[in-house]
């Protein structure tokens, strides 16, 4: 027997817009921590869930920065920014949320529950969860920066350069930018484009040697336009897993297409970091907080 349309609506689980905000936890001195908050609830897959991090007594509404992390889109956390920050005191995050900042760390379907693009319709339903329960949060999205490392950097570009009038910048720490240029930018023998195996063509469902069209739509570079928002662009030189020649490449082309890029090459670093001095690492960091704050101060202040 079918059920009756009065059933099938109480069935239905609430939007996430709706849901109860998760209870505030202090995992560090003027910081509140707001963790796994459901933004998303996709069809025949795990509720979507974000960590919030606040300052404990802001002042005024929040500019906003999107976290995304990396794990080669099959794996990975919210709840870390990187590997070589896990035993930062305070926490990368906490850090950020001291420095004036509502920090969103977000989940997204890795490449093993659903191919791209999921990954970017979830990311962008997130901003859209994020704007509808701005005021109840005090924040400011019209002042809101992506940020993300490897294939978190990938889908925080995406994110930027797909809903450019929602975002006010971009920080790309070593992301794939081409997925058709990376075989050929890779040591030779590295990577074969017609495995069904790498980590892109998991992402994208098919080898990137059978798909091109498929990785190229799932690409930054090929979004590119004018209208892109201000990008900083964070890739070591030598990066073993994603060629800085990857990070070259979305600069080249959004210096082409007269958007702002700003390219640091990481001398000595290595994916992730790896091989860099502490200091250094901490440098990136405080660059990269630098060019939130230069890009989200247009209508307000933020706390120091």
């Amino acid at each position: 027997m079918p059920l009756s349309p009065d059933l099938i609506a109480l069935l239905a689980p609430p939007a996430p817009t709706r849901l109860p905000l998760p209870a505030a936890a202090h995992p560090a001195p003027g910081v509140r921590l707001l963790r796994g908050a459901v933004y998303s609830a996709p069809t025949d897959t795990r509720p979507l869930e974000l960590d919030l991090w606040l300052p404990d007594e802001p002042q005024g509404v929040l500019p906003v920065i999107v976290y995304l992390h990396g794990g080669a889109w099959r794996t990975g956390t919210r709840g870390e920014m990187s590997p070589r920050m896990r035993d930062w005191q305070p926490a990368p995050f906490a850090r950020l949320a001291r420095a004036g900042f509502a920090v969103a760390s977000i989940d997204y379907r890795l490449s093993g529950e659903a191919p791209y693009p999921a990954q970017l319709d979830d990311v962008t339903a997130a901003l859209a969860w994020l704007d509808a329960r701005a005021a109840e949060l005090a924040l400011d999205t019209r002042r809101m920066v992506t940020w993300g490392e490897s294939a978190g950097a990938h889908l925080a570009a995406l994110l930027a350069l797909t809903a450019p009038a929602a975002v006010s910048g971009c920080v790309v720490w070593y992301g794939p930018a081409d997925l058709t240029t990376l075989p050929g930018q890779a040591p030779p023998g590295a990577y074969d484009p017609a495995d069904p195996s790498t980590p892109e063509a998991l992402l994208i469902g098919a080898a990137i040697a059978d798909a091109p069209d498929r990785a190229r739509t799932a690409s930054p570079v090929t979004h590119v336009t004018a209208d892109a928002p201000p990008f900083l662009v964070l890739h070591g030189t030598d990066d073993a897993v994603i060629p800085l020649a990857q990070g070259a490449q979305l600069a080249a082309a959004l210096r082409d297409a007269g958007a702002d890029v700003d390219f640091r090459p990481v001398p000595g670093a290595d994916h992730l970091w790896a091989g860099l001095p502490d200091e250094d690492v901490e440098r990136c960091f405080h660059t990269s907080l630098a060019f939130a704050r230069s890009h989200t101060t247009d209508q307000g202040p933020i706390g120091a």
